[in-house]
């Protein structure tokens, strides 16, 4: 369960997509339970959006925050928090925090991107290091790239099989994360019964997920991608993400009713 909410929140960024309108704005928040194996709840997680100024500039502060909860928190406890500044317009992001406490394994990170010279400098507090990276155009972030992606893709014409690239800074390196669209499904939540579109991110096989096809995600077919479920298989057991509680939405959140 190494990584855990590094794990949940990766999945966040490759999964939203949206209308042509903004999908999110100020006051909008989310609350997810988290699942190990189907039924053991193993935490929570929270994603907020507030309006703030960044060297003067409006911008969206974005909070992610996840902890282990109850017989999970007393053999491995999970502290992670993850912040980033982004420009209203872009959805670009200026600065992106990163601490975490996993089991013990700590880091604290700042990174700062200069979006127009390409590079982000990334202060490593726990090892009092600066050192500076050139980075792909448009780089984000693992939060921003899900509120850019909410904002990005015109779902409506969305095909099955249709696949979306973007270009992401993790730590000091850089990646590219496909989205695969499968399909559309309802599904039951807490709620009641939701329209959703299925994703699939490709990811690299290795030690922590089970095979390069092992995520499932669905967000709400609406203007506001509610991400609703998360589902992974992992080299040991499972995961599962769920929409618990939210308030502040852009866009109504429609409920089917029976």
């Amino acid at each position: 369960m190494k990584k855990y909410y590094v794990l949940f929140l990766t999945l966040l960024v490759l999964v939203s997509a949206s209308a042509q309108e903004p999908a999110f704005e100020d006051g909008e928040w989310f609350k997810f339970r988290i699942s190990y194996s189907g039924w053991w709840k193993a935490g929570e997680a929270t994603l907020s959006v507030t309006n703030d100024t960044y060297n003067s500039k409006p911008v969206y502060y974005i909070k992610g925050k996840g902890v282990t909860t109850g017989m999970t928190k007393l053999f491995f406890g999970v502290e992670d928090y993850y912040e980033t500044y982004i420009d209203k317009q872009s959805t670009l992001p200026y600065r992106f925090i990163r601490k975490i406490d996993e089991g013990g394994h700590t880091k604290d990170k700042v990174i700062d991107f200069d979006q127009k010279a390409q590079v982000a400098t990334v202060n490593d507090k726990k090892h009092n290091e600066i050192n500076t990276y050139k980075t792909e155009p448009s780089i984000h972030d693992m939060v921003s790239s899900f509120y850019y992606l909410r904002n990005s893709i015109d779902t409506k014409n969305l095909k099955e099989g249709d696949e979306t690239v973007i270009n992401m800074f993790f730590d000091q390196e850089n990646f590219k994360f496909k989205l695969k669209f499968l399909g559309r499904e309802v599904i039951k939540t807490k709620f009641g019964k939701v329209n959703s579109l299925i994703f699939r991110p490709y990811v690299q096989a290795g030690r922590v997920f089970k095979e390069k096809e092992s995520l499932t995600v669905w967000i709400s077919d609406d203007q506001n991608k509610i991400p609703l479920q998360i589902k992974a298989d992992l080299a040991v057991g499972s995961l599962k993400a769920e929409i618990e509680a939210y308030k502040g939405l852009k866009h109504p959140f429609y409920i089917i009713q029976d």
